[in-house]
């Protein structure tokens, strides 16, 4: 007797980390692969743009990988609707798709602000495939880029235009530069590094108008002098796909609210990745957290719950994590808790800054920036995404961190964090190669 029919809607991280779960537990039932575009990581678009990597390398699986799979596919098609009664999915063109599971990995879109002219042929989204071909294809080594933003996503891209383009300029409505990764100090810091290698920051800056100027575009501001530009990148936030889903019953927030098995209120309908709102592993909190490694995590649970073995997720940490002109930055966790105990220093020779925030004994949230390529920094982000993640005691480390804040390795180890950490697998089994 076949297994269950499973229908994968999205062929992002999520979708394609749930399909190979499926077969990886030796699920034999009928898989369903419903996606607007063919599946391909957004993670490695930035190396696209700077010609590291070429179109093929995009490709997160073939079609000749989805045959020995045996996934039938709905390749460019949309979801319109949900009938969680019937049991079936309504496409774009018409047609129902019956489920037996349904797993929702959505995506999220990019938003563009309602700025008169951002509709403009060189305003540009950097979020989609068909996007980083529109920005390769216009961007020129003698170009002047406006990044509209100045948060996480315009960050992963900023490496790549600074090797294509002459001069980048970055806009941001915020007071200063990644208002929801670092903080004020961090961001001073960036900053300066930023301004030292030619990239303009104006950040407190609001667009009142894009308009078309000789071969180029002009951007006028509430405040202050225009700026011309050959072509503009919008990078001013995203947002789940979710509307399709309204009559459905599936319950929403920022997200899809998920159980701790991703289940969503429908018993048969899970969602995984950036339209999943659950539980945050340091605050237990339910959030959406829109980054690469909860997709996979998610994925890979809702999977193996489909296939019937019930596991339960003990929840996302969030972290953001970013090199950008020579310099590393990341931050995990509770980072921007105003309540907690803090302990912060920096290294100014080293162009280094550490922030390590605490509830009790538990370290909760880290922020580190450090020049690129030192060992210390590759090191130290791992141990510190460890620390928060385990939720270790450091209550006998604190006076230590407090006194050395750049030397972790003595508590990372002496905690035994590794230990706690190495067994940590998300569905009890090793992740496939991808």
């Amino acid at each position: 007797m076949a297994g269950k029919r499973h229908v994968i809607l999205g062929s992002g991280t999520a979708g394609l980390n749930a399909i190979r779960t499926l077969r990886q537990l030796g699920d034999d039932g009928p898989i369903v692969l419903v996606s607007a575009e063919a599946p391909y990581s957004r993670m490695v678009l930035p190396y696209y743009l700077a010609r590291r990597i070429t179109e093929p390398h995009v490709t997160t699986a073939t079609g000749r990988q989805l045959d020995e799979w045996g996934v039938e596919r709905q390749i460019g098609r949309r979801a319109e609707g949900l009938d969680t009664q019937a049991a079936k999915l309504r496409l774009d063109n018409g047609e129902d798709v019956a489920y037996d599971d349904l797993l929702i990995a959505t995506g999220s879109s990019a938003l563009r602000p309602p700025i008169p002219g951002a509709e403009h042929a060189r305003c540009f989204n950097f979020w989609t495939l068909d996007d980083a071909k529109g920005v390769s294809k216009t961007i020129s080594p003698d170009a002047h880029v406006v990044m509209v933003g100045a948060g996480f996503i315009s960050f992963t891209i900023l490496n790549g235009i600074l090797e294509r383009a002459g001069r980048l300029t970055i806009v941001e409505v915020a007071p200063r530069i990644l208002p929801r990764m670092i903080d004020d100090a961090g961001a001073a810091l960036v900053t300066d590094w930023l301004i030292e290698r030619g990239v303009t920051i104006r950040a407190g800056a609001e667009i009142t108008r894009i308009a078309e100027q000789g071969q180029g575009l002009r951007l006028t501001f509430a405040e202050g002098d225009s700026i011309d530009a050959d072509l503009v990148l919008m990078a001013t936030g995203i947002r789940p796909n979710l509307g399709w889903l309204d009559g459905s019953g599936i319950e929403t927030n920022q997200g899809i609210l998920v159980d701790e098995y991703l289940r969503s209120n429908v018993d048969n309908v899970y969602a995984a990745g950036d339209v999943a709102e659950g539980r945050n592993r340091v605050t237990g909190a339910r959030e959406v957290h829109a980054i690469e490694p909860t997709a996979m995590e998610h994925g890979r649970i809702a999977a193996a719950n489909m296939a019937g073995k019930k596991i339960a997720y003990p929840g996302s940490l969030l972290m953001n994590i970013v090199s950008a002109a020579g310099l590393d930055m990341a931050s995990f966790g509770s980072w921007d808790d105003d309540g907690a105990e803090v302990i912060a220093a920096q290294a100014p020779a080293r162009r280094a800054y550490r922030k390590y925030l605490f509830r009790g004994g538990r370290m909760v949230g880290a922020i580190l920036i450090e020049s690129a390529g030192e060992t210390w920094s590759g090191n130290d982000v791992g141990m510190l995404k460890g620390l928060v993640q385990s939720g270790v005691d450091l209550s006998a480390w604190k006076s230590h961190l407090a006194e050395r804040p750049f030397e972790i390795k003595k508590p990372y180890l002496a905690t035994g964090t590794t230990a706690r950490l190495l067994p940590e697998t998300i569905i009890g089994q090793p992740s496939p190669a991808m």
